[in-house]
């Protein structure tokens, strides 16, 4: 190109000769006439035609890639797996030439078809409180000083572009429910509509066309927002392309570095706090103004919400002779009276709530441990074993719940294990905290110990005085003038022998 432009210019502007220029040039004088007289401005070189070894498998190829093209997509064989099968069959060329061979075989189908290939796309416009997108991702952070996997709940509402993220250790159905519940307290309100891909926390099965059948629990909370549902086609992420987007773009934003704090729940203050600054900073592609600006503007078309979503999970769960029901590696506690029988057990992304006969029983909070290499923990509450204790109160001495007693129980509980019958005392008193305020409980066994006066009935009349309003301090008693000795008494055991000796000692009958 370059010297073809040199030759036009020392012809045509400088006028030099053709045997001049083919001095310099050191072409021949025909090429530079030919170039000259065709007013060739830029060079085509014709490719010739060359045998090539695919030649002979072409045939065999088409007819593959054909069948290939009506397979879905993860049955599909690769470019890869195609050389290898025309390897075993003879051919030698190389795999560069297979590939190359596919991509012209696809662009020539698309061709004949009259469609697109899978680059082009259609803009999309959204109403005001039109619709929001979900999906899930997986980014990483440093909690209480370790490295941890997390699955993130990425929320964009598509009109404004406002965006949400929280942060959870598993991808499942209560976290899905929390994610939705605070995703719309941020956005202040419900759009119309949610775009979902194929997740299976959402739909059981994938039927035909857009036809899907939906978890039920997943209903329950659509049905409580009061928002239609559409579901993308599988392996299609460009119908939900604004979300993809954001969570390539949350990567630079929110976790590079590395985010790092004490609690998941810290990180997840920080991470609605960074997501609203971001909303601030951040120019919308197609209004006016800022994300925060046409978030604001769309507000008025969000349906408010009056109360978030109850999103539990219900589980039957029997309760063994030791007062515990096991989830998910991990044990927790429930009252003695329960023992031995099945209860429900509501899960919560944060909390576990057991009920039986229609009432609330006990909560724990929930422990989520990944690691299956690490043993799974118990979680006792000691008043649920206090039913027990008072039939067994010798448990008290090695009972695992009572490991866990407040400070003031355990001072307590050192001085009346040193006396007969001091363990069945010790039940009594923890009993109080099943009718009386277990802080009020805990002033009185703390101030008994104080005074030097650990026993069961010390213990009780403070706390009567605690409940009766009374003060519990007991000040000094003055003894009236009338009682004081005008002689203290003398300590002098001798007596004693004087009478013993007494020649006419008197002894009763």
């Amino acid at each position: 190109m370059d010297l073809l432009s040199v030759i036009r210019r020392w012809a045509l502007r400088d006028e030099l000769s053709i045997r001049e220029i083919a001095r310099r040039t050191s072409l021949s004088r025909n090429t530079i006439r030919k170039y000259l007289r065709s007013d060739v401005v830029e060079v085509q070189f014709k490719v010739p035609d060359r045998v090539s070894k695919l030649d002979a498998f072409s045939d065999k190829l088409s007819g593959w890639l054909k069948t290939e093209a009506g397979k879905p997509r993860k049955q599909k064989h690769t470019h890869k797996q195609l050389h290898a099968d025309l390897v075993a069959l003879g051919f030698t060329g190389s795999y560069g030439r297979v590939a190359a061979f596919a991509r012209a075989w696809k662009a020539e189908r698309s061709r004949e078809q009259q469609t697109a290939g899978r680059r082009a796309f259609v803009p999309l416009v959204f109403q005001p409180g039109e619709a929001f997108q979900f999906d899930w991702s997986e980014d990483w952070a440093i909690i209480a000083g370790e490295r941890t996997k997390l699955q993130v709940a990425q929320f964009k509402l598509s009109h404004s572009r406002a965006f949400f993220v929280r942060a959870y250790l598993l991808q499942t159905h209560e976290m899905l429910f929390d994610a939705h519940n605070h995703a719309f307290r941020v956005f202040g309100g419900v759009p119309k509509r949610g775009i979902y891909d194929n997740m299976k926390t959402a739909v059981d099965k994938v039927l035909t066309g857009k036809q899907r059948q939906v978890n039920a629990r997943f209903l329950a909370m659509v049905s409580h927002y009061v928002f239609e549902t559409t579901f993308c086609n599988p392996a299609a992420g460009w119908e939900k392309g604004q979300i993809e987007k954001r969570v390539q773009d949350g990567r630079h934003q929110l976790w590079q570095p590395m985010p790092s704090f004490p609690t998941l729940d810290a990180l997840n203050e920080w991470l609605e706090r960074r997501c609203q600054e971001l909303w601030s900073e951040t120019r919308h592609e197609s209004e006016p103004g800022t994300i925060a600006d046409a978030w604001r503007s769309e507000g008025p078309s969000l349906m408010q919400i009056s109360r978030p979503f109850d999103g539990f999970v219900e589980h039957s769960k029997p309760v063994s002779s030791t007062c515990l029901i096991s989830f998910e590696r991990t044990r927790y506690s429930v009252p003695a009276t329960f023992a031995n029988e099945r209860v429900s057990l509501r899960i919560y992304a944060d909390r576990l709530v057991v009920v039986a006969e229609g009432k609330v029983i006990c909560e724990h909070q929930r422990v989520i441990e990944r690691s299956h290499h690490v043993r799974g923990r118990t979680i006792y509450d000691w008043r649920h074993y206090l039913a027990v204790i008072q039939r067994k109160p010798g448990a008290l001495r090695n009972g695992a719940p009572f490991l866990e007693l407040p400070d003031a129980f355990k001072r307590l509980q050192q001085h009346l294990l040193k006396h007969p019958g001091g363990d069945r005392e010790m039940a009594e008193i923890l009993a109080l905290v099943l009718h009386h305020d277990e802080q009020a409980v805990l002033c009185a066994v703390e101030m008994a110990v104080n005074d030097g006066a650990p026993t069961k009935t010390h213990v009780l009349n403070l706390m009567h005085r605690l409940i009766d309003g009374k003060s519990a301090e007991v000040g000094k008693v003055e003894a009236p003038q009338a009682l004081t000795l005008a002689k203290e008494p003398r300590a002098d055991v001798d007596r004693y022998d004087d009478l013993r000796n007494a020649e006419e000692a008197r002894h009763a009958s």
